[in-house]
């Protein structure tokens, strides 16, 4: 599925890298420094489920920077996964990517002005790039093949030399791919392979000494940018949202107890905002807990935690009108109680419109 965007990442940074070293006239290649072009570039990405059905998808927002020392960087806006269908990519920004959590993933490299000192005379060759990759905190070494063409001094083409293949575990997403393949009710295979075609242009002035890569690179907000209907959802978009909601498994309570946990505040607040724009519909906020302990004070729980959740929302100014709580405690387990794991994806908090 998109899920294996992320592995375009990893492709980026080989681009930035490359082309920094493109334009050759000058004593030092990166000076003044140079910026991805968006415009006239792509990042595709190719994943399989069900064991043959191919998906090519895409990110939206990117940018990059190299600066005159040849330090390379690059930052893709995670929320901007685009899968070419709505509710696939909020499966993926949600459940995949935790984007609420973990806006970006980062790639960080520096460049050797040795590897591209005779591009302008060759114009175009192929360079193996070492850089470090960062995705939901997770930092991996890696390198790929690259071809890296010159087409004017300030003009650089950055191409994958071939797919470039990466695997989930690498950077600790299977867990990620499990919400996905019960989501959307598929297999996926925990692999992907990138394909990239990007554009380098050099600045056309000096930059300030003191300015970095890190604080030139900036990435929109995601709120920004994410490929969504702006504005308020339609009835089908906002059902599709809260089931996929109720999977993420990112609200916590404090053990045997209905007090929210700091962790839980970034996906709250993404709730918040999507049953701000679902106007005119009544969403439940339905509470569950394990089997360990009695039924009656299971249920007792369960519906502390939901209103607990309701008066969060209420505080973040959802009318109280549009949300009702309940508890269900034990009653609908979604695996049977008989692990540590299976128990705690039973106690969770699920939401549903119910008018």
């Amino acid at each position: 599925m998109s899920v294996f965007r992320l592995f375009k990442i990893s492709v980026l940074p080989v681009f930035l890298a490359v082309f920094g070293a493109a334009p050759l006239a000058a004593a030092n290649p990166f000076e003044p420094g140079w910026i991805l072009e968006s415009e006239g570039s792509a990042l595709r990405f190719t994943s399989v489920k069900k064991g043959s059905v191919v998906e090519t998808s895409t990110f939206a927002t990117y940018t990059g920077l190299i600066d005159p020392n040849g330090a390379a960087e690059i930052k893709v806006l995670l929320d901007s996964v685009d899968t070419g269908i709505d509710l696939r990519n909020v499966r993926m920004r949600f459940l995949f990517f935790e984007t609420f959590k973990f806006p970006e993933a980062t790639i960080r490299l520096q460049l050797d002005p040795a590897l591209i000192e005779d591009l302008q005379t060759v114009r175009r060759k192929i360079v193996t790039l070492p850089y470090q990759m960062t995705i939901k905190g997770v930092t991996v070494d890696k390198e790929a093949d690259v071809a890296v063409t010159l087409l004017s001094d300030d003009l650089v083409s950055v191409t994958s030399s071939a797919p470039i293949t990466i695997t989930l575990e690498d950077f600790k997403l299977n867990e990620g791919r499990e919400k996905l393949e019960e989501a959307a009710g598929v297999t996926i295979v925990p692999s992907a392979s990138v394909t990239f075609d990007f554009l380098f242009s050099r600045l056309p002035t000096v930059p300030d000494a003191t300015t970095t890569v890190s604080s030139r690179a900036a990435v929109p907000e995601p709120i920004q940018v994410a490929l969504e209907t702006s504005g308020n959802f339609s009835r089908e978009e906002c059902a599709g949202r809260f089931e996929i909601l109720s999977r993420t498994g990112n609200i916590y309570f404090a053990s045997g107890s209905a007090r929210l946990r700091s962790e839980s505040v970034a996906v709250l607040d993404s709730i918040a905002d999507i049953i701000s724009r679902c106007p005119g519909l009544v969403v439940e906020i339905s509470g569950h807990t394990d089997s360990d302990g009695s039924e009656a004070a299971n249920r007792a729980l369960s519906e502390r935690r939901a209103q607990s959740v309701l008066s969060y929302f209420t505080n973040k100014d959802v009318p109280a009108e549009r949300m009702v709580s309940v508890g269900y405690g034990e009653a609908e387990p979604i695996f049977p109680n008989t692990t540590a794991e299976n128990k705690q994806r039973n106690r969770r908090i699920e939401f549903q419109l119910i008018k």
